[in-house]
Parts: C-alpha cells; sequence; structure tokens
C-alpha cells in the first residue's frame, strides 16, 4: 500500500484488551476508552468486548463514544457551553462538571442522569508541566474538601485523573493512599470513582494482580465502583506509521526526508520534545526528517543494518496514542490512510485521506 499509513494490528491490540479483561474481573473495576487518546472507530467492534464503554473530552467525542462504542458513555469537559449542554446529556449516562460553578449552571439540566465533579488532589505523576493536571493554578477540577462536601448531594461519584504514563505501582499505591487520607470523608459518601487513565498496566512485567487487589481494596473500603480510564494502555505497541524515504542529504550527518511529518502525524513528540520509536539495530546512522517545511520537523535518530536508499519502507513503533486524534494538515501534507492488520495477516485500508478532505477542512 502507498505510504504513509497508520498501521493497527488487531492481534496486538486484542493482547492489551485481554489484560484489560483481567484486571476488569480481578478487580471489579470498570474500564472506559479515553477518545482524547485514541478514537479510531474502525477497531471498536474488537475493543467493546473488553471494555464497558468510553469516556470523553467534548461534545464532539461524546456523540462519537455514544454512537461507535456504545456501552456507558462518560461525558466530561472542562468546560460545557450552553448551547451543548442538552445534547450532552442527551448521549451521556453520566456527566462530570470540572468546576462546582459547572454544576451549578447545569446541574439541573443534567438532573435525569448521574452526575460527578473532577476533584483534583494537587500532585500528579506527570513530568511535563505541560501536561501536568496539578500544575501551579490548575483549572483542572476542585480540590477544596468543604467546596467539595458542599456539593454531595448534587453529585454521585468523582473523577480523578492525575496519573501520567504511571509505570510504578509503588507510586500508584502511595498515591492512592494519600487520596484516601485526605477525601476519605468524600469518598465514602460517593456511589462511584473514576480514577483516571495514565496507569500503564499493559506494559512489560507491571504487576496487573497487585493493582487488581489494590483497586478491589479501594471499592471495598468506600462501597464505589470504580473506574478506570485507559487511553494509552489500551492502545499501546499496537500500531506503526508506515513511511517510505523520499530523499537523502548529508549536513555533517546522513538525513533521510521521509513521506510524512511530525508535526502534521505525531504532534505529540514534537510538543513534548520527544523522539519517535524508529529502528536502532544496525552500523548506519541517519537523522529521519520530515517532509514539511518547518525546520524541526524531525521523527529522531535511527540506525540501520544496510544504507538506506530513496523508496526504502520504515516503521514508526507505538503509533497510535495522540496520533490519529492530533493529525492535521499542515503544508497540506497527505494524511497518513489508516489500515488494519487483520488477525490472519491481511491488510485492509478502512480509511484514505485526499485533496478534497483537505479542501473540505478550509473555506
Amino acid at each position: 500500500m502507498q505510504t504513509p499509513f497508520y498501521l493497527i494490528d488487531k492481534a496486538a491490540l486484542r493482547r492489551n484488551m485481554e489484560i484489560v479483561a483481567r484486571l476488569r474481573e480481578a478487580s471489579g473495576a470498570k474500564a472506559l476508552l479515553a477518545l482524547k487518546c485514541f478514537a479510531t472507530w474502525s477497531v471498536f467492534d474488537l475493543m467493546r468486548d473488553y471494555m464497558d464503554g468510553t469516556t470523553s473530552s467534548s461534545l464532539y467525542e461524546l456523540h462519537l463514544g455514544a454512537e461507535k462504542f456504545g456501552g456507558e458513555t462518560h461525558a466530561y469537559s472542562v468546560a460545557w457551553a450552553d448551547h451543548e449542554i442538552d445534547e450532552a446529556v442527551g448521549h451521556a449516562d453520566k456527566i462530570i462538571f470540572n468546576s462546582i460553578g459547572q454544576l451549578e449552571r447545569h446541574g439541573a439540566t443534567a438532573a435525569g442522569i448521574e452526575r460527578g465533579l473532577r476533584l483534583n488532589p494537587r500532585f500528579s505523576t506527570s513530568g511535563f508541566d505541560l501536561a501536568d493536571p496539578a500544575r501551579p493554578f490548575s483549572r483542572l477540577g476542585e480540590w477544596d474538601p468543604v467546596k467539595i462536601e458542599g456539593a454531595l448531594d448534587r453529585i454521585s461519584g468523582v473523577m480523578i485523573h492525575y496519573n501520567c504514563e504511571n509505570r510504578d505501582f509503588a507510586l500508584f499505591d502511595q498515591q492512592l493512599g494519600r487520596i484516601e487520607a485526605e477525601f476519605g470523608t468524600i469518598l465514602q459518601r460517593l456511589d462511584w470513582v473514576s480514577l483516571g487513565g495514565g496507569i500503564h498496566f499493559t506494559g512489560a512485567d507491571y504487576p496487573v494482580d497487585a493493582l487488581a487487589a489494590r483497586l478491589k481494596a479501594f471499592s471495598q473500603r468506600f462501597g464505589v465502583q470504580v473506574y478506570l480510564e485507559p487511553g494509552e494502555a489500551a492502545i499501546t505497541n499496537t500500531t506503526t506509521l508506515e513511511l517510505t524515504v523520499l530523499d537523502l542529504l548529508e549536513n555533517e550527518k546522513k538525513l533521510a526526508i521521509v513521506d510524512s511529518s511530525i508535526e502534521a502525524h505525531m504532534l505529540d513528540l514534537l510538543i513534548y520534545r520527544e523522539s519517535a520509536k524508529l529502528p536502532q539495530a544496525g552500523d548506519h546512522a541517519y537523522q529521519i526528517c520530515g517532509k514539511s517545511c518547518l525546520a524541526g520537523d524531525i521523527f529522531g535518530e535511527a540506525r540501520f543494518a544496510a544504507p538506506l536508499q530513496v523508496g526504502d519502507r520504515i516503521s514508526v513503533q507505538d503509533a497510535a496514542g495522540y496520533t490519529m486524534v492530533k493529525k492535521n494538515w499542515f503544508n497540506g501534507v497527505k494524511m497518513p490512510a489508516i489500515v488494519l492488520r487483520e488477525e490472519d495477516g491481511t491488510l485492509t485500508e478502512v480509511r484514505d485521506f485526499g485533496y478534497e478532505d483537505y479542501r473540505a477542512s478550509l473555506s
């Protein structure tokens, strides 16, 4: 198939889903796909057999989750607009307000479904200020126990999102203990608690059984239904971005230009100054560069067993999370198609993007 394209391996996706199912069964927790990370609905038919539903960050994500995934549909937004709230309530099973002010403004409209509030514990595992929900002056959730207790008659649960690619179970255990100590009087009066996403429990050697036991103990202690909102954990190591070398240059190091753009197709890596996961085996080193006009459009450093040639294929690993949901039309560079590797090994192109899509994105 013509590159560039995102290649989703359904067998790898099923392996992650089986870990999700194992955790759900052992802990009693429910798992909701975080659409802000991954919303490629062509594989929802596989994922819905292992997950309980979706959670969203906007009206359109909410609509997509209700329409294409089904199951439980949780609605969250940093701020709901007046013209959005009726439609949001129509799609949702639970609506989570970011602030008490939003609860007071829209709570009556949402009285027919379960209402929740985002709780900010004022700490997190994020190493990036840009993504830290507990950063100074954070707008993400309420933190004052007195104020939250005053709203308990209008909510049945809370969402607490404070993990970010947290691979350290001991740290998760410690921080959950801190939440129990600081907010226990609130938690014991609720019906459900979402602990958000960012727990990397599908990663290699993660102690899934220990996590399950900890979640079950938390649930039993406070008498709540626990929810998790895996995004990266659901789709990690399932997808590659397939590229082709278009040109080769040399400027103190060897440079390979490919038919893709990190700004347009893997924007999250550019934002966080991270390199793409490129081949690293061999004696021939190259900097892999995107084709947009941005000087810093660079995927990263790679090594190969033989010198690269124009026309060679390169696979960027772990390219599902925060990629397809952020792809854009910068420079008018063609968006990657979306291709599935079926479990029998065959490839199915489920979406291609052409000039008409580019034109329709503008006016």
